[in-house]
């Protein structure tokens, strides 16, 4: 392999690095509560797949539930309430 081929191969794959990393940056331009509802509604989930859809909605709720649940409980337990 050339020194030329070998700058070119990597100069495209670092192009298609900075073009993955700008794709993700995307929804950081997104108001939070337009990306919370995108998150809750499983719109990275496959939507041909009603089943993927369904169990990644359930399982995002259950784990904000979750959380819910932790805090209330540290809360409680610091504050010695109850």
């Amino acid at each position: 392999m050339t020194g030329s081929s070998k700058d070119q191969k990597q100069g495209t794959e670092a192009q298609r690095i900075l073009q993955r990393v700008g794709d993700e940056n995307v929804s950081s331009g997104l108001p939070f509560t337009q990306r919370t509802k995108s998150h809750f509604s499983a719109k990275d989930a496959d939507a041909t797949d009603p089943i993927e859809v369904l169990g990644t909605r359930i399982g995002r709720g259950l784990g904000l539930l979750v959380v819910i649940a932790m805090f209330i409980w540290f809360v409680i337990s610091f504050f010695g309430l109850g």
